[in-house]
């Protein structure tokens, strides 16, 4: 089963990420066709999915951390997700 792709809400902050992140920010550019580019992908992701079992984790969210891996130049996945516990972005 394929899970759904949930973006969090502030957690111990009133200001949202969103917020938090300048406007002219390049990352913001690169989610915008990146969204764009999954759209496009989200028919083969459904029909490559089964409907029952276990919820897995979307594939949109782990094509996005690959990119922000390979645009920061991180090493590895293990240091990928470090990296996403400290930094907003």
């Amino acid at each position: 089963m394929r899970g759904q792709q949930q973006r969090p809400g502030p957690l111990f902050s009133y200001v949202s990420t969103e917020e938090r992140i300048p406007r002219a920010h390049p990352l913001r550019q690169v989610r915008r066709l990146a969204d764009q580019a999954l759209d496009g992908l989200n028919p083969t992701f459904c029909r490559l999915y089964p409907e029952g079992g276990r919820p897995s984790i979307p594939p949109e969210q782990l094509l996005l951390a690959l990119l922000l891996q390979a645009i920061y130049g991180i090493r590895s996945e293990r240091m990928l997700i470090e990296q996403l516990d400290y930094n907003l972005l």
